[in-house]
C-alpha cells in the first residue's frame, strides 16, 4: 500500500514556497499581506529565508498564505 500525504506542504521546501509567493504577489503585495520587515525593507529570498527559519509565527503565516493561494489558484 502506498501512503499519500494529506499535508499540502509535503515535499515543498521553504525556498520554493517563498519563490512561488514572490512570483504570485511580488514583494510589495507580500509585505502588505504579511506585515513583516523582511518583505518590506530591502527584501530578498535569502534574507527572508533566514528570518522565516528563525521565526515560527512568521513562517506559519507564509505557509498559510501559500496554502490558500494554491487552493484558489490551483498552482
Amino acid at each position: 500500500m502506498i501512503h499519500v500525504s494529506n499535508d499540502p506542504l509535503h515535499g515543498v521546501t521553504l525556498k520554493a514556497l517563498l519563490e512561488c509567493l514572490v512570483r504570485q504577489y511580488g514583494w510589495e503585495e507580500l509585505g502588505q499581506r504579511i506585515k513583516i520587515n523582511c518583505f518590506k525593507s530591502d527584501p530578498s529570498i535569502s534574507s527572508s529565508l533566514v528570518f522565516l527559519r528563525k521565526t515560527p509565527w512568521a513562517r506559519k503565516k507564509v505557509e498559510r498564505l501559500y496554502i490558500a493561494g494554491t487552493k484558489a489558484g490551483g498552482s
